[in-house]
């Protein structure tokens, strides 16, 4: 941990400004971030929530300090971003929301989902809807809602939908942008939550902090093991542990974890500082990012990002050394 504390003395000898611009996903934690660190400090970092494809063509272009992407730099592939490498620094899930009035509860299996979002399945009294929830469901057309900037949560969302449906990977694919053959666009994961909140007969994926904040209802995603989870920090949690390994590149995926991982949501995510290793501002920045990956990953629980694991926290870490 020493490294991480002579990273912080060293930034605070005079004042330096960090910029960065990406995913919304991380945009309420990597404030709080950035507000803790500057009152340690007396630097600032400025984060403009533009979405995961926006904020990797910003880093990539050299516009700012630091990239900030739900979806690895593999997906990525231009513009190029020269002696870019990845860190994952938050732990947390996409959930799927919805808004019919007097469902509080509501139980989804992967293909299921796939088809409401391929337009297969339209309204809320759709047979197969009510005998996934035992119950009658309003005759009420469904309102789709989907990202439509470049998103990681797009990415983590329509991975998990071609892994689990045939039809929707030949379709629409994974990606951060993708083509879907119904629903309405909405910008960031504010607007997607908005249009939740306005919308009776809505569904969304949204990032949970966002969820949490506007107090929506995440729908239970029937996992590989057969339960239905809610993406809470547990749930979570177990995702992240049925990955133990860590490759070189520090590319995580933990969509859809095995049947033994029972207690996972299935629709959780790492999420990723992109960074050049020949920086402008190398030391102001391997100061924020070690403040990161150490006191600020106490900040993430109440915004539903569990604690990186150890062996995660280690191998990002490294990482960041490698800054010059």
């Amino acid at each position: 941990m020493s490294c991480c504390l002579a990273g912080i003395s060293a930034a605070t000898a005079s004042a330096a400004k960090l910029q960065g611009a990406g995913s919304t996903l991380i945009a309420p934690l990597e404030a709080e971030w950035g507000a803790a660190w500057g009152n340690q400090t007396g630097n600032s970092v400025t984060y403009s929530p533009v979405g995961s494809g926006s904020g990797y063509k910003d880093i990539a272009a050299g516009l700012v300090d630091f990239g900030a992407s739900d979806a690895p730099l593999s997906v990525y592939s231009s513009p190029a971003c020269h002696n870019c490498v990845q860190i994952p620094w938050g732990l947390t899930a996409t959930g799927v929301s919805f808004h019919v009035n007097g469902l509080r509860r509501l139980h989804l299996t992967g293909p299921t989902l796939a088809k409401i979002y391929l337009g297969q399945i339209t309204n809320w009294n759709d047979p197969a809807l009510e005998r996934l929830n035992g119950h009658k469901l309003p005759n009420l057309p469904i309102s789709v809602f989907y990202r439509s900037d470049s998103s990681g949560d797009t990415y983590a969302f329509t991975r998990y939908l071609s892994d689990v449906s045939g039809p929707f990977a030949k379709q629409v694919g994974s990606s951060t942008t993708v083509r879907f053959p119904k629903g309405t666009g909405a910008k960031g994961n504010t607007d997607m939550a908005g249009a939740v909140q306005g919308t009776n007969g809505s569904i969304a994926y949204v990032a949970v902090s966002y969820l949490i904040n506007a107090s929506l209802p995440a729908a239970a995603i029937q996992n590989r093991g057969g339960r239905y989870t809610v993406p809470n920090l547990s749930a979570i949690e177990a995702a992240a542990r049925a990955f133990r390994g860590v490759p070189a590149s520090n590319q995580v995926t933990i969509v859809n974890p095995s049947k033994h991982a029972k207690s996972a949501y299935p629709i959780s995510t790492y999420t990723y500082a992109i960074v050049p290793t020949n920086a402008s501002q190398g030391g102001t920045l391997r100061s924020f990012l070690y403040y990161c990956l150490g006191g600020g990953q106490k900040l993430g629980p109440r915004l539903d990002f569990a604690p990186l694991p150890k062996a995660v926290l280690t191998k990002a870490r490294r990482t960041v050394g490698s800054i010059q």
